[in-house]
């Protein structure tokens, strides 16, 4: 073609959706810039489902535009789809502008998280020149509150926390202008505008106002005080973490006794001090979502209450300006723990907090602005080289991102304990609350429907079906059969594997291996050590552990005397008189050992039991490390402390039937258990029995395995809270030659139920079209 015959092609329009983490981490300033960068003219908003863009151009400038979407995107947005299509150009475009956002349509987008202090907001929080020096409530495109003070999506101030404050000149400049990191910024701020802090007494007096309140909390930190703080999702309890009588005060207020209390720390290298710390755990650390981190401690300089009988530590970085602030100015680590009493869901409202926390709080370090909803701090570790989510809330709820399509219109109640709620919200996607905790007590009930109804609202979307755990008991349960007329039951432990396929988008048979405290099996016995086939037909109970009684029910979960009762009546019953020397029988009177051998010789109020969850308990109380517990998980958690990682015991043996016995195999803990007595008789160290009993329930799940010759195994519930039990799981597995899958983004115990629900109950995992009724097998 001559140049006399080249005629350059006309512009066209394309209308450009994408979807994804993509409002509220500075999405539409990106794509601002990148249009007007390329010379295009049109514009880009917010809509309930992600952002569209409408750009008119060269279709090699359009197509340069549309590829730069995803791998150019902010730091903190998560791309996950791009759609362009040719729309009519009209009417005309002038130029590149950010319009206002659009409100109708059903939400899909992923909201934006609350994300810690960018490098850039926290130099300028230390400049002296700055006009935003030591303005606790600084933030930018990149970081700042975002989950914690939305109302209503798309994503706009007009519908977060931050409508109740009016940006002043400066900010409202900053907010407009294409050249600033502030362009767009909903949460923008500054002292002149912004919210304020104050502090109080728990009567309500206000003793300070701004620097004055941080100065004043800062001083009462170091004399001891227990200060109140308000975060971003709620507050929080802080005191001196080398304080020990400080420590052991806010214990006692706060009815926290042995359960550990995290630290704060001002910075990576003050935490390198005190906790050894790997390369991934730094990064999960200093990450923008900023989580609490178990580290093995060292403990130098820190009060010895913190965290006891246990090896670990909960540690964490300043995730706003005012903890930042604050940590700089004190000089030394601070425990930073929920703002509640121990069971209760956390305070969020500052008068709210002045009625529940008084009696525990010495001061009250609040601010004005409005925390829209509750969100606890998250707790991960890293394990097996990955990290590992524990507990999800702050910094990663409610975003779900899963490689499987789950039909819309359902929900998912989870389970009693670390309860968090899911809904699909359509295209496929879903959703999971933030750490909502225990069902125990009133307010943790109304936290839970208040939940429901704002992921409702946020998403518009009302589940017309519910799945629910197949306990008939539970709140959750009830909650689910009141919200639709078929509600659906997945049995407790199907769930916890299920949400681990769900996860890793595994669609083949697996052998689900559920371990933990205990869930109602489908013969209406209390399970909790089992080994699940889960296939396209439903699943089958292919072996669990040899069951056992619990003397008293529910009291064995704080008494793992009485699970080691139990446990020794089913070995041996005759010979009662024998066990009189062993420190669990021992703690009992003479009186109370009479009755609890009458209720498990009569099967009264001692419930069946194939938990691991209570076998942990029940070794651990024959073994001396706990006898009585004060929270979900402290003698096997103090267990896992004593062992002996390298220790050369011989593992203890669990017997398991031939693979031509009949379904469901027993696996028997007999041989197990006698082999701990004989080593406790013959005064062998704590650490190595510890060792031996660890090393003998991975030996029982690779023997299982194999039994079932199924090549994917699925490790799943609280038990592999367990690092040593998961970690030596995974390599005895692997070195077997399965392929191993277990919880990474979502938490082992039961915070992942409700995935697992929803996933099983709509036959996602299958890719059919719920409702489904899946079938169990027990030959």
């Amino acid at each position: 073609m001559t140049d006399e015959c080249r005629v350059e092609a006309q512009p066209v329009r394309w209308q450009v959706r994408v979807q994804g983490l993509v409002q509220g981490v500075g999405y539409r300033p990106f794509v601002y810039r990148l249009a007007t960068g390329l010379g295009l003219s049109g514009w880009v908003g917010n809509t309930p489902d992600g952002v569209t863009i409408e750009a008119e151009g060269q279709p090699e400038v359009l197509q340069s535009l549309v590829e730069s979407l995803r791998v150019q995107a902010p730091a903190n947005a998560r791309v996950e789809e791009v759609h362009a299509e040719v729309v009519a150009r009209s009417p005309v475009f002038q130029a590149f502008q950010i319009r206002q956002s659009q409100e109708e349509g059903a939400a899909s987008t992923r909201l934006p998280v609350d994300l810690a202090p960018c490098r850039q907001c926290s130099e300028e929080l230390h400049d002296p020149i700055n006009r935003r020096y030591r303005y606790p409530f600084i933030n930018c495109t990149d970081c700042g509150p975002r989950y914690s003070l939305i109302e209503g999506l798309p994503y706009d101030r007009a519908r977060t926390a931050m409508r109740h404050f009016q940006m002043c000149p400066r900010c409202l400049a900053e907010y407009h202008d294409p050249a600033s990191r502030r362009f767009h910024a909903e949460p923008n701020a500054c002292p002149d505008c912004g919210p304020r802090t104050v502090l109080c007494r728990a009567d309500g007096t206000v003793l300070a106002k701004d620097e004055a309140a941080l100065s004043e909390a800062v001083s009462r930190l170091a004399a001891g005080d227990i200060i109140a703080l308000k975060g971003q999702g709620g507050f929080q309890l802080l005191v001196d973490a080398r304080n020990t009588r400080a420590v052991q005060a806010l214990r006692e207020r706060k009815h926290r006794p042995r359960k550990p209390l995290a630290v704060m720390f001002d910075s990576l290298a003050s935490v390198r001090q005190r906790c050894a710390v790997s390369m991934p755990e730094s990064q999960l650390l200093t990450g923008p979502e900023r989580p609490i981190v178990l580290l093995q401690a060292l403990h130098h300089g820190l009060a010895a209450n913190l965290a006891p009988g246990r090896a670990e530590l909960g540690v964490m970085l300043p995730c706003t300006p005012l903890h930042e602030l604050l940590l700089d100015d004190l000089g030394f680590p601070v425990v930073a723990t929920s703002g509640n009493l121990s069971g209760e869901p956390i305070a969020v409202d500052n008068q709210e907090a002045l009625a529940r926390l008084d009696g525990i709080a010495d001061g009250f370090l609040m601010h004005d602005r409005p925390i829209v909803r509750p969100l606890d701090d998250s707790v991960a570790r890293v394990v097996a080289g990955r990290a590992q989510l524990l507990r999800r809330a702050r910094g990663f709820s409610p975003n779900l991102s899963l490689p499987l399509t789950l039909p819309p219109g359902w929900g998912a109640t989870g389970g009693h304990l670390k309860t968090t709620v899911a809904l699909s919200t359509g295209h496929g996607a879903a959703v999971l609350s933030q750490h909502l905790g225990d069902m125990d007590n009133a307010l943790g009930r109304e936290g839970f429907a208040r939940t429901v109804d704002d992921l409702q609202r946020l998403f518009a979307s009302v589940p017309w079906r519910w799945a629910h755990d197949g306990h008939p008991d539970y709140y959750t349960t009830h909650f689910a059969r009141a919200r639709c007329d078929a509600p659906c039951a997945v049995q407790h432990h199907v769930a916890h594997i299920a949400a681990v396929m769900a996860e890793y988008g595994i669609t083949e048979p697996v052998l689900g291996v559920a371990w933990d405290g205990s869930g109602l099996g489908d013969d209406h016995t209390l399970w909790g050590g089992e080994f699940l086939r889960l296939d396209s037909q439903g699943y089958e109970r292919v072996a669990h552990l040899r069951p056992f009684r619990l003397p008293g029910g529910e009291a064995a979960m704080k008494e793992p005397r009485r699970s080691a009762l139990g446990l020794l009546h089913a070995l041996m019953a005759e010979q009662a008189d024998e066990w009189e020397t062993l420190a669990p029988v021992n703690s009992f009177t003479k009186a109370e050992r009479k009755l609890l051998m009458q209720a498990l010789k009569a099967g009264l109020n001692a419930p069946e039991t194939s938990s691991v969850g209570r076998l942990f308990d029940a070794v651990a109380a024959l073994s001396g490390v706990c006898l009585r517990a004060s929270y979900e998980g402290q003698a096997a958690a103090e267990l896992e402390a004593v062992l002996g990682r390298t220790d050369t015991t011989s593992p203890y043996r669990f017997e398991l039937p031939e693979p031509e016995a009949a379904r469901p195999w027993q696996v028997d803990w007999a041989p197990a258990v006698f082999a701990l007595l004989d080593d406790m008789e013959r005064g062998e160290p704590v650490s190595g029995i510890s060792a031996a009993f660890h090393q003998g329930l991975v030996n029982a799940i690779v023997a299982v395995a194999k039994q079932t010759k199924l090549s994917r195994v699925v490790l799943a519930g609280g038990c592999f809270q367990n690092a040593c039990l998961l970690e030596s799981t995974i390599t005895a597995l692997e070195g077997a030659g399965f392929q191993v899958f277990w919880p990474c983004r979502l938490p082992p115990n039961d915070g992942g139920l409700a995935v697992g629900q929803l996933a099983w109950a709509t036959g996602a995992l299958q890719g059919r079209e719920g409702p489904c009724v899946w079938p169990y097998r027990d030959a």
